[in-house]
C-alpha cells in the first residue's frame, strides 16, 4: 500500500525545463483532456468568480465590463487560458489573459493551440528569478503547478504572488490520498497514457497535498480569509483573497 502520510521528493521527469519532443506534447495535451473531462478547469473558474464577486461587493468602481487581467502561472499547453477565454466570450467580459512556463517548448505548442485567441499571450520565465513578473494582476492562478515545487518553495512562490495579485490568487491542486492514487493507475489504461504521463500522473498525486499541507503554508506565511475546500475530482481549491 502506498504511503501517502508525507509529501514525496521524488522528482518528475517534466520538471526538466529543457525537455522536448512529441512524448511531451503527448503527455500535456493528455493531462488537459483529462482535467477538462473531471471538471478540473471549473474549479478555479470558479474560484475566480469567487474573487471578481468579492471585488465588486468591496469596491464600488470594480466592475465586470473594465479589462480584467489574469495570470496563469505554469500554464503547460495554455488550455486553462484558453477555457478561460471561451467562457469570457461566452459571458461578455474583458478577459487579458497570460501564461508563463518556463518550458520554451511547451510555451511554443500553447502558443500554436492559442493562435485563434488574441487575448492569450505567453512568455517562457523562471517564476523564482528576481522580478519575474514586473506588473501587477488582477487575479493569478495556480493549476496543477504548486505541488512540483518543495515546501520551502512554495512558501516562496506564494509569498511573491501574493505581491502582484490585486485581487487574489487562486490555487487548484491535487488532493494526496490512496484512493486518487489508484484510481489514476485505471485512468492510465482507459486513455492510453504514455510511460511519462503514467510515471509523472503518479508521483503528482504523490507530491500533491492534504488540507493540513495548505492551513500550514497560510500559517506560515500570515494569511488571513483563505478558503480551503475540497473539489471533485480530489483536489483542492485555495483562494487567498488580496484585496
Amino acid at each position: 500500500m502506498v504511503d501517502t502520510r508525507y509529501r514525496s521528493e521524488l522528482p518528475e521527469i517534466m520538471d526538466n525545463f529543457s525537455m522536448e519532443g512529441e512524448v511531451l506534447i503527448e503527455a500535456l495535451d493528455k493531462i488537459a483532456q483529462i482535467n477538462r473531462l473531471l471538471g478540473g478547469n471549473k474549479v478555479s473558474l470558479e474560484g475566480l468568480k469567487i474573487l471578481l464577486d468579492t471585488a465588486i461587493t468591496k469596491e464600488n468602481q470594480f466592475t465586470r465590463k473594465r479589462e480584467i487581467s489574469i495570470l496563469d502561472v505554469g500554464c503547460g499547453n495554455g488550455d486553462m487560458l484558453r477555457f478561460l477565454a471561451d467562457y469570457a466570450h461566452k459571458k461578455q467580459l474583458n478577459f487579458r489573459l497570460k501564461g508563463i512556463d518556463a518550458n520554451a517548448f511547451s510555451l511554443q505548442h500553447a502558443i500554436q493551440l492559442s493562435a485563434d485567441y488574441e487575448n492569450i499571450s505567453y512568455e517562457c520565465l523562471d517564476v523564482f528569478q528576481e522580478g519575474a513578473i514586473p506588473e501587477p494582476y488582477d487575479i493569478i492562478l495556480c493549476t496543477l503547478t504548486l505541488h512540483h515545487f518543495k515546501d520551502q518553495e512554495i512558501i516562496q512562490l506564494l509569498s511573491r504572488l501574493k505581491e502582484k495579485a490585486k485581487l487574489g490568487l487562486v490555487i487548484n491542486d491535487l488532493q494526496r490520498s490512496i484512493i486518487p492514487y489508484y484510481l489514476f493507475r485505471a485512468l492510465c489504461f482507459v486513455f492510453r497514457l504514455n510511460e511519462m504521463s503514467k510515471e509523472d500522473g503518479l508521483i503528482s498525486i504523490l507530491r500533491g497535498f492534504k488540507r493540513k499541507d495548505l492551513e500550514q503554508y497560510a500559517h506560515q506565511l500570515k494569511l488571513s480569509n483563505t478558503s480551503i475546500r475540497w473539489k471533485w475530482a480530489f483536489r483542492y481549491q485555495w483562494i487567498i483573497p488580496t484585496i
